[in-house]
């Protein structure tokens, strides 16, 4: 099959998967009043980062480092510098939600505790264990607080059985776990035509590609008004791509750095990105994240390409 047709069909199971999610994800939330924040950064970016966990692990098992460290910088990269800024720029964010700036910083802990871990060279299995906890503790926390703030102040009530939601969820899931699959697929046969390392691909075009379905359930969610969804997808997805997917990679096999130099490189990125993204943000009150702050984003993320491809 041609890489060109694994890529539409890809991106055409992801768009419609996407579609499930964030209708099955809003219902559950108002169900069980949980708010939609708290869904995004859980069950939403959870799930829109299954193709990542997969893709690690196949890679370290076959002795790709490079690919599976890189299509998790190179998606946290993505997911803010591409994704969420083609988001901003098609349809800007308001944010209702004001405690989204501990969450903001429970990622960036997140990218920290990757820069420490993998500075010596090796991301062990007790790093693994750790990064979990981290994420577990976290989740539990989000859950928590949200339901000792008595639900979301939203006055919609579900109108979906939680059963049908759940299954509809699940459904996404797989959906996008082929649909990334496919779409990465076509992107790697592409790429590698181009004669490029397997650390490029992994930061570019497949790190881009197992972004996607952040990008279109994120799409989706601001389209229906769903911004604390399509913003919370998005951090939950990198905190989740460091603490779940290296996580769990690390404790099935230590993650080697095979270039430090440029390992450090990807970071000083990464940090650099993700601090954009904190300071559009600030201060919170404003509420809005605009279309200029979108093309910010953006740009940093074109500069960074045409670096990394020079």
């Amino acid at each position: 099959m041609s890489a060109y047709i694994y890529l539409l069909l890809g991106l055409g199971v992801l768009i419609f998967s996407g579609e499930l999610l964030v209708r099955g994800s809003v219902q559950i939330a108002r169900r069980f009043k949980i708010s939609t924040l708290v869904v995004g950064l859980t069950i939403v970016a959870y799930g829109t980062s299954t193709p990542e966990i997969f893709i690690s692990i196949q890679a370290v098992l076959g002795g790709s480092f490079d690919i599976a460290l890189g299509n998790v910088i190179g998606s946290n990269i993505a997911n803010i510098g591409c994704i969420l800024a083609i988001v901003l720029i098609v349809c800007p964010i308001t944010i209702r939600n004001r405690g989204i700036g501990f969450d903001l910083a429970v990622m960036f802990s997140a990218t920290i505790l990757l820069f420490v871990f993998g500075f010596n060279g090796v991301i062990g299995r007790f790093e693994g264990i750790f990064l979990l906890i981290f994420l577990i503790s976290y989740t539990l926390w989000a859950v928590y607080k949200s339901k000792q703030k008595g639900g979301p102040k939203e006055t919609e009530k579900a109108t979906m059985k939680p059963l049908l939601a759940s299954l509809m969820v699940f459904a996404s899931l797989v959906g996008m776990y082929f649909g990334a699959d496919w779409f990465v697929h076509g992107a790697k046969e592409v790429a590698t035509k181009w004669g490029v390392s397997e650390r490029v691909i992994a930061i570019s075009v497949v790190a881009i590609g197992t972004s996607t379905p952040e990008l279109i359930t994120s799409l989706i969610a601001a389209f229906k008004k769903e911004a604390d969804l399509a913003i919370g997808n998005i951090i939950g997805s990198n905190l989740f791509n460091i603490a779940g997917v290296l996580g769990i990679t690390a404790i099935v096999r230590p993650l080697t750095v095979s270039n430090h130099t440029l390992f450090i490189s990807d970071m000083m990125w990464l940090f650099g990105i993700t601090i954009a993204l904190i300071l559009t943000m600030i201060p919170l009150s404003k509420g809005k994240i605009t279309r200029w702050e979108g093309g910010l984003l953006l740009l940093v993320f074109a500069v960074y390409m045409v670096i990394l491809f020079r």
